[in-house]
């Protein structure tokens, strides 16, 4: 190593620089060793030493490792028997046995736990010198940043593929899938029993396909200790018969207790975990500090996950309950009266709505029949309906006159709007109908405000029902018109909320459906059976509607039919609008 390969070189890569005031003569080409002659004092002016190269090359970052023409040792700096104690001075490199030394191993080598890199640097003579560099910090935090990045990632994807699923057994098979392989080989999820069982979701894989995802049921007391345990929110430490009872529960197919990692971590939900997460792999690859945080990280985004399905799903549970409580219930049977129902609320996805109708069997063979509609929509509507039905479910008991038990239901209804303070009002059309001997049937109905039933005549003839009456739950002492129809057998009465007549389309999309058009769709349905004649009004309606809103929609008919008999079946067209002179000539 000649003064010009040290002198001009940057200490920061391992090489020297010298003041440009002031140069050094070149070493000769023949200098027999390490280290050069010592440099010519400085000029007389300037009170400086002599700098020493040795004591300077104790300072470099990198180890240097001088070589002769035939590859000889000469010089080792300090750096260098620090990192390289077997390299020493008088000895070949080659025979040092270090392997980054002599082959350039590109990215560097690992030497005593520490990771080095290497590189050549020719000298004059044939001489060379080696600088050797200790990258373990850097290269680890480097490898600490890549796994931290690898890591956010992994957790980013789980919150983006966490956040769809509203069903719990969805969520539950997405947790364990995307557990595998980042975190395990098996992965089990086990749910926090309900009713006595605890339901378990597994997602094995094996080589390079995609997880396999499987489910089962386990009853509470079979549930392996480590499980339990982590239930109560404990995250299990014994960790050496974790995987045995993993094992025993036959939860980690190809894997055994002799070569297998295991984990278990609670899920964290409201008040106690939702479930508890097992995570296994083969011991070559056990769970570090960073992979059981990284664990923990990816429980709490799952537990929260499953809080939010199952809370969804007893929240959904609940509303079905609901909803079906507030669902118009079908007539109950009567003989002699055939019942036709058609419902369709104003929301599609809610079900229910302010419309309703009902009836309920009396002592003497008749039954109370109605149907009416409450102001508003939606879920309130819904609502009170469902108390103006239970009213109606208890008075009718106590009251059967049409009129009577109409004004008892307006006070039960005065009472409990003012008492919660809704204001809410209703129309109804309520009525007896009691069966005849001679297979017709007697109606007698009271109106509270609500639009004039139909009757279908055997005739063919649709008549307007005369039926007046004010609102019901706005005044103490309401007007309540009365009427009587007879039916005689195969006549239907038909009744139908506001959300027909009003219903608005056709080919401007504004124009109300109407009474007269009602009238038309069904003259010439007298023969239909009654849940016929109801699914046709609604029908009609929807189809005049197009895909515009609407209202609630009820329709409710009763058809005069022999006690115990068979009703016709329908089997004739249903006329259209059609006018006779528009009718297409037959065959002569």
């Amino acid at each position: 190593m000649t003064a010009s390969d040290v002198r001009g070189a940057d200490p920061g890569d391992g090489r020297i620089s010298t003041p440009s005031t002031t140069r050094a003569p070149a070493w000769s080409a023949d200098a027999p060793s390490w280290p050069p002659p010592a440099l010519p004092p400085l000029a007389p002016d300037r009170d400086q030493a002599t700098p020493d190269w040795s004591e300077v090359v104790e300072h470099f970052r990198e180890g240097l490792v001088v070589c002769d023409a035939d590859g000889v040792v000469r010089h080792v700096s300090p750096v260098a028997e620090r990192l390289l104690p077997e390299v020493v001075p008088g000895i070949l490199l080659a025979a040092s046995g270090v392997p980054g030394l002599g082959a350039g191993i590109p990215g560097g080598f690992t030497h005593h736990g520490r990771r080095l890199t290497a590189r050549q640097v020719p000298l004059s003579a044939g001489r060379c010198c080696w600088y050797v560099e200790d990258v373990t910090e850097s290269v680890s935090r480097a490898d600490a940043l890549l796994a931290e990045r690898a890591r956010s990632a992994f957790l980013a994807v789980v919150g983006d593929k966490l956040g769809n699923p509203l069903h719990p057994d969805r969520a539950a098979a997405a947790v364990v899938r995307l557990a595998v392989p980042t975190l395990a080989e098996v992965a089990v999820l086990v749910l926090a029993p309900r009713t006595g069982r605890a339901r378990w979701w597994r997602a094995s894989r094996a080589d390079d396909e995609a997880p396999m995802v499987d489910s089962g049921v386990l009853a509470g007391p079979a549930l392996p200790a480590a499980i339990a345990e982590a239930l109560t929110g404990v995250e299990p430490h014994a960790l050496d018969w974790l995987v045995e009872q993993a094992v025993d529960a036959g939860w980690l197919p190809g894997l055994t207790g002799a070569d297998s990692a295991a984990r278990v971590v609670p899920l964290p939900g409201r008040d106690a975990p939702v479930g508890v997460l097992l995570v296994a792999r083969r011991s070559s690859r056990w769970y570090d500090e960073d992979d059981v945080g990284l664990i923990r990280a990816f429980a709490a985004r799952a537990g929260a996950a499953l809080t939010t399905a199952l809370l969804y799903r007893d929240q959904a549970e609940v509303a079905d309950t609901l909803q079906a409580s507030l669902l118009p219930v079908e007539p109950t049977e009567t003989p002699g009266v055939q019942w036709g129902t058609a419902y369709r609320p104003a929301q599609a996805g809610l079900r229910i709505g302010g419309d309703f109708y009902g009836s309920h069997r009396l002592a003497d063979g008749g039954s109370v029949f109605f149907l009416g509609d409450v102001s508003g929509k939606g879920v309130e509507a819904a609502v009170f309906t469902g108390q103006l039905r239970q009213c109606l479910q208890a008075l009718h008991r106590v009251e059967s006159h049409p009129g009577r038990l109409l004004r008892l239901l307006n006070d039960a209804l005065l009472e409990t709007t003012q008492a919660h303070g809704q204001g809410r009002f209703a129309t109804i059309v309520l009525g007896v109908a009691r069966p005849q001997r001679d297979g017709s049937v007697t109606l007698t109905m009271a109106g509270g405000g609500h639009l004039p039933p139909l009757v279908l005549r055997t005739s063919g003839e649709v008549e307007s029902v005369s039926l007046r009456g004010m609102l019901i739950g706005v005044v103490p002492d309401p007007r309540v018109g009365e009427v009587t129809v007879r039916l005689a057998p195969g006549e239907t009465c038909l009744l139908y909320s506001d959300g027909v007549t009003e219903a608005r389309g056709g080919r401007r999309g504004d124009e109300l459906f109407g009474a007269e058009r009602l009238v038309t769709a069904v003259t010439g349905c007298q023969r239909m059976p009654a849940p016929a004649l109801a699914e046709r009004v609604e029908q009609v309606t929807g189809d005049w509607l197009g895909h515009g809103d609407h209202d609630d929609i009820a329709v409710l008919a009763l058809r005069a039919v022999s006690p115990g008999g068979r009703a016709a079946r329908h089997l004739h067209a249903v006329p259209t609008s059609t006018s006779a002179d528009e009718q297409p000539e037959g065959p002569a």
